[in-house]
C-alpha cells in the first residue's frame, strides 16, 4: 500500500538538495552570473538554457538545471524570488583562460551564450580555482588588482582568496582561490559559500539606492510634520484644513512605504544571510592584507545600518503622523459633541417654552370655550323668559359658569390624551 502523501511533501524535500555545486576538479574556471529576471521572460530563460543542455522538465518552470555545455563545460542554473543564478564550471589546463577567456573558442562561446540570456546582471563573477596557493601567487601580478584594496585571507584554516572586488573592464569580478588540501567536496561548499557571500551582499546593497533617492522625501516630511503639530496645537488654521494636509502627508509617506517597503525587508533578509555567511567561512587575517571579514564589515555594514535607519525613520514618521491625526480628531469629536449639547440644551429651553404656551393656549381655550358655551345658552334663557315669567336667566347663567367650565376643561384633556395616543 502506497503512503498519501502531502502534496508539497517532495519539493520541500527537494529544496533541501537544490543549491549544491556539481563537482569539478581542479583547476577550473568558475563563472557566475547573478540576474534579476522578469516574470514575462522567465520561460525564455528556460527554455534557452534547456535548449542547450538537452534537459527536459515536467515542472511547468523548474527552480534548479543542471548539465553538460561540452565534455568539459558543466552548467549549473537555479531559480530565485527575485531573479536566477546561473554558474558556468569550465575545465582547463593553465590560466591563461581566465585571464583571457577568447584564447578558447569552446569557452569564450559558452560565455557569450551565457551573457545573452534573458534578465539583467547584478553580479558577475570569474574565479580560478587552483590546488596550491604557490601557483596562484605567480598568477596575482598579473590581475592589476588595486595594491590598496586586495582583500586576502585563509578561509576554513586551508583555503587562500584574493581579490579587490571591483569590477574589471570586461564586467566581471574576479577572484583566486586556492584549495591548499582541503577535502574536494568541502572545498566546493567554500566555495559556493564565498559565491553566495558576494551575491547576498549585492542584493542588499540594492536598497542603499532606493534610501538615498527617497531620503529627502522623509526630510520635507519631516518639517511638514513639524509645521503642522505646531499648528495643531496654536489652533492658527481650520481644522478641516488642518486634517486636509495631515491626509496628504499620511498618503506621501504611505506612497514611499509602498515604494521601498518590500526593498527594505529584502536587505535586512540578505544581510542577514551575509553575516551567516561570512561566520561559516571562517576568515582568518593574513599580515599586510585585508581580510574578506573587514572589507565585508567596513563597507558593507554601514549601508545596511542606513537602509535600517531610513527604514526606522519612514515608520515612526508614519506613526507620528497616526498620532498627530487623532488627536486631532479627538479634538474634532470633542468640539462636535460640545456643539451637539448646546443645541441639545437650546431644543430643550425651546420645548420647554412651547410647552408652557401650549399649557397658556389650553387655558385660554377652556376660557374662550365656556365663554361661547354660556353665551348662546344665555341667548336661549334669555328668550325662555318670556315664557316662563318665573324664570331668573341670570341666576340660571352664574350657576352654569364653573359646571361648564370644567366640563370644557375636562373634554379638552380627554381629546389631548387621545390624540397623543
Amino acid at each position: 500500500m502506497g503512503m498519501h502523501e502531502h502534496p508539497l511533501r517532495r519539493q520541500v524535500v527537494g529544496e533541501m538538495h537544490l543549491r549544491r555545486w556539481p563537482d569539478f576538479a581542479l583547476p577550473c574556471l568558475i563563472v557566475q552570473w547573478v540576474r534579476t529576471v522578469r516574470e514575462e521572460d522567465r520561460r525564455a530563460e528556460v527554455d534557452a538554457i534547456s535548449a542547450e543542455i538537452q534537459h527536459s522538465s515536467s515542472a511547468a518552470l523548474p527552480t534548479h538545471l543542471t548539465g553538460q555545455l561540452s565534455a568539459d563545460i558543466t552548467i549549473a542554473w537555479e531559480r530565485h524570488s527575485e531573479g536566477s543564478t546561473l554558474t558556468v564550471f569550465m575545465k582547463i589546463d593553465h590560466h591563461r583562460p581566465f585571464l583571457q577567456p577568447a584564447v578558447d573558442p569552446v569557452i569564450a562561446r559558452a560565455i557569450g551564450w551565457a551573457e545573452q540570456l534573458p534578465g539583467e546582471v547584478i553580479r558577475a563573477t570569474r574565479i580560478l580555482a587552483m590546488e596550491r596557493e604557490e601557483k596562484l601567487e605567480t598568477v596575482v601580478p598579473l590581475m592589476a588588482f588595486s595594491p590598496a584594496e586586495l582583500v586576502s585571507c585563509h578561509l576554513k584554516g586551508h583555503v587562500r582568496l584574493w581579490s579587490d572586488f571591483r569590477l574589471q573592464p570586461d564586467g566581471y569580478g574576479r577572484l583566486l582561490v586556492a584549495s591548499n588540501g582541503l577535502d574536494r567536496w568541502d572545498f566546493i561548499r567554500l566555495v559556493q559559500r564565498l559565491q553566495e557571500l558576494g551575491n547576498y551582499r549585492n542584493r542588499a546593497l540594492l536598497g542603499l539606492p532606493a534610501a538615498k533617492e527617497y531620503w529627502p522625501l522623509l526630510d520635507r516630511a519631516e518639517s511638514q510634520l513639524q509645521t503642522l503639530t505646531d499648528n495643531v496645537a496654536n489652533g492658527v488654521e481650520t481644522d478641516d484644513a488642518l486634517m486636509g494636509q495631515l491626509s496628504a502627508l499620511s498618503l506621501e509617506l504611505m506612497a514611499v512605504s509602498t515604494a521601498v517597503n518590500y526593498r527594505m525587508s529584502a536587505t535586512a533578509a540578505y544581510a542577514a544571510l551575509v553575516e551567516e555567511r561570512l561566520v561559516d567561512l571562517e576568515c582568518s587575517p593574513i599580515p599586510g592584507f585585508s581580510s574578506l571579514s573587514d572589507f565585508t564589515q567596513r563597507r558593507f555594514q554601514p549601508a545596511v545600518r542606513t537602509c535600517a535607519a531610513f527604514s526606522d525613520r519612514e515608520k515612526n514618521l508614519s506613526i507620528r503622523v497616526t498620532q498627530i491625526t487623532s488627536l486631532l480628531r479627538a479634538r474634532i469629536e470633542t468640539r462636535i459633541e460640545n456643539q451637539n449639547g448646546h443645541l441639545l440644551r437650546s431644543m430643550e429651553k425651546s420645548a420647554s417654552m412651547q410647552l408652557r404656551l401650549q399649557q397658556l393656549v389650553e387655558g385660554l381655550s377652556v376660557v374662550a370655550l365656556s365663554y361661547y358655551i354660556i353665551g348662546l345658552t344665555a341667548y336661549l334663557l334669555k328668550g325662555a323668559e318670556h315664557i316662563f315669567p318665573a324664570l331668573d336667566a341670570g341666576l340660571v347663567i352664574a350657576a352654569l359658569v364653573l359646571p361648564v367650565a370644567t366640563a370644557m376643561w375636562g373634554a379638552l384633556r380627554l381629546l389631548k390624551g387621545r390624540f397623543l395616543h
